[in-house]
């Protein structure tokens, strides 16, 4: 598998999914707290924007936080015409930016999760390749995501997604679909409800 193309090939379907999303949807909340559902398809438009030295840019303006940044560059991005926003995303589709010292594993579980934090309040549901939520999961599970997975949030924990025949780690398991799951490990306590298993107690101590 070609991870570069599945990003690209998930970067088009996200953009077919939210082309053409009414003023009130691109409003509504995402599940990544800091945006709107416009935001976040501002973010995912970002890295083919902006590149290194305008995001080392930004950092020197927010104080050297990565996160304010990041929330800041997405912000700015958010004011262009959305569907403008939506014809980058599905035109720079190929781009084989990476943040520095990652793969493309890390572009490919940004471009699913940030689809998810948009798609779940939404109520837009889209069949993801199994191989490539598989892939996004042993990313998170196993390099704790490049930073997107806290130290200590599967300590002693065992994951298991059924619906695409992944498992990984030993403990009281936590059970659900891959999608839960990448939102869980992200740390989107929404994703909780959709969750069991003797493991989930721990996992919602860890998110609260």
């Amino acid at each position: 598998m070609d991870i570069f193309e599945e990003v690209a090939d998930e970067r088009r379907a996200v953009a077919d999914l939210v082309s053409g999303l009414t003023p009130e949807q691109q409003a509504a909340r995402s599940l990544c707290t800091e945006w709107s559902v416009r935001e976040v398809v501002a973010h995912l438009v970002v890295p083919l924007e902006v590149g290194l030295r305008g995001f080392a840019l930004a950092m020197l303006t927010s104080g050297g936080s990565f996160d304010r940044a990041n929330v800041r560059l997405a912000r700015r991005q958010s004011r262009r015409p959305f569907e403008e926003l939506v014809e980058v995303l599905r035109q720079r589709a190929g781009s084989r930016f990476t943040p520095p010292g990652s793969g493309p594993e890390a572009p490919l579980t940004d471009v699913l999760v940030h689809g998810l934090d948009l798609r779940w309040p939404l109520g837009l549901h889209r069949d993801v390749p199994a191989e490539r939520l598989r892939t996004s999961l042993d990313f998170l599970a196993d390099a704790r995501g490049g930073g997107l997975v806290p130290r200590g949030r599967t300590d002693g924990l065992r994951f298991e997604a059924a619906d695409v025949g992944w498992a990984h780690g030993r403990g009281p398991t936590v059970r659900g679909s891959a999608e839960a799951l990448l939102l869980a490990l992200t740390g989107r306590v929404a994703a909780l409800e959709h969750l069991d298993g003797e493991g989930l107690p721990a996992l919602r101590d860890r998110l609260a």
